[in-house]
């Protein structure tokens, strides 16, 4: 009996962007078509495991600048006061 083949590599399985600007730019996409309701439903399935996975790794990029904040600032995160 042979073996059912692995499906394709899937968006939600694709690798993450090298910057947050590329994946929040990606995210933002992906949010637009997701809302505009003419993704089948399976599109949509897997667009929403793509942008779980892009909101992960943007949320880690803030974190990890946040804590590098805080070490440069002698574990203090100091509001921001706009320029």
């Amino acid at each position: 009996m042979p073996k059912a083949s692995k499906p394709e590599t899937s968006d939600a399985a694709q690798a993450l962007p090298a910057t947050y600007e590329a994946a929040l730019s990606e995210l933002e996409q992906l949010v637009a078509q997701l809302e505009s309701g003419q993704m089948p439903l399976d599109q949509l399935l897997t667009g929403y495991q793509r942008g779980a996975s892009l909101l992960g790794f943007c949320r880690d990029k803030l974190q990890a600048v946040e804590d590098q904040i805080k070490v440069l600032d002698n574990g203090q995160l100091k509001p921001w006061t706009g320029a």
